[in-house]
């Protein structure tokens, strides 16, 4: 085997000798090894059947109904690694809020809200600590959206928002670590999905190369700040190349992306994941991260094979699961809230100028169908 290694405090010794006493019940399962951080160092496992799925997920929302020319930003296998880390996770710290609509109040969008609910409901139900993190100017929006999530039983519980304003050069660091330290971070990962992200000139665009800076809290130096403390990874989610995160693929968008030259973020997460439309990508996340706590290899290198499999909890993990009903009432919701349609800034059931029930509602019933197949 070219991998050999011991965990559980000397109790235990993976090898490539097997022993037909001691196997996982799943044992015609293959493991796969994944790294998912050089620093630190860190690498995960999954069977090859779940981590199939979850590229198959990934698969299923790189489509491009929006004709963006998204495939040219498409990294395959960023879902996984980025899945795999949030599973290790205990603290998450979720972004998202992009104000394309300047002229309207609220001048958020409804791409981002419903997939960054998707998340943290899926991190609720893993029992993992989750904030989300958003402007000082949208948090009663934010409060709002919330209570209706709660409402309509995407949320268990509710999840604390946050505010980040940068006060002095140590703002991030202190944000981040327990007293500034960076060896003792509050939050494992960070998750940004459809987030307005700052471009190399410091302004932050929206599609039509319209800076919306006034609109936009500097959260882009959490990313920044993550970069530099060992033990913070990062995902960013988007569709246009303007978001948070994108940095990563800030090449691609600039030579492919209409206006890229000007819109595109400068600022990389250790994950890109690209979608037709970001919520997908947030709802994806929310279904990788199930089939990951459904995998019997992961499960028990999660456990570093100590101690009895969570099994029991999946019925809790399924009913976190977006479903079309769940979304549909969402966005109905944030209609009545003013929250409007990328694209179109219309007020109708559509997210980026899409309609709710032909284009998107059938995606949340293909990523359903993988998990559940």
């Amino acid at each position: 085997s070219p991998l050999a290694f011991t965990h559980s405090f000397g109790c235990m010794f993976n090898t490539d000798l097997r022993n037909d006493r001691f196997t996982l019940k799943s044992s015609r399962e293959v493991p796969q090894v994944h790294c998912i951080s050089q620093d630190p160092l860190h690498y995960s496992m999954a069977s090859g059947k779940a981590a199939k799925k979850i590229k198959t997920l990934e698969s299923l929302i790189g489509i491009d109904p929006g004709n963006r020319s998204i495939v040219h930003l498409l990294r395959p296998g960023e879902l996984l690694k980025a899945c795999l880390s949030l599973s290790h996770a205990r603290s998450v710290l979720v972004t998202t809020g992009f104000p394309t609509h300047f002229n309207y109040e609220p001048p958020e969008e409804n791409d981002g809200p419903p997939g960054a609910l998707a998340i943290a409901a899926m991190l609720q139900a893993l029992e993992k600590d989750v904030a989300i993190v958003t402007d000082q100017r949208a948090m009663d929006l934010n409060k709002k959206i919330i209570e209706e999530a709660m409402q309509i039983g995407i949320l268990k519980e509710p999840v604390p928002l946050l505010t980040y304003q940068r006060e002095s050069a140590d703002s991030a660091l202190t944000f981040l670590c327990e007293n500034g330290n960076p060896r003792r971070p509050r939050f494992d990962h960070l998750i940004a999905i459809e987030r307005a992200g700052m471009a190399a000139d410091g302004n932050y665009y929206n599609a039509r190369k319209v800076n919306i800076k006034h609109l936009v809290d500097p959260i882009d130096e959490l990313f920044l700040a993550a970069q530099t403390i060992p033990g913070i990874t990062t995902t960013g989610v988007g569709d246009g190349g303007n978001e948070l995160g994108m940095g990563k693929v800030k090449e691609a968008v600039k030579k492919h992306i209409k206006n890229g030259d000007v819109i595109a973020c400068d600022v990389a997460a250790d994950f890109a994941v690209i979608a037709g439309v970001s919520n997908w990508g947030g709802y994806a996340i929310a279904c990788a991260l199930y089939i990951l706590s459904t995998c019997e290899i992961h499960d028990c290198y999660l456990r570093r094979a100590v101690g009895f499999s969570q099994s029991p909890k999946k019925t809790v993990w399924l009913s976190a699961l977006p479903s079309v009903t769940k979304e549909e009432k969402l966005l109905k919701a944030l209609v009545q809230l003013g929250v409007r349609s990328g694209v179109s800034a219309s007020l109708e059931m559509e997210v980026d100028a899409l309609p709710f029930y032909n284009t998107h509602s059938p995606m949340i019933e293909k990523l359903l169908q993988e998990v559940q197949h």
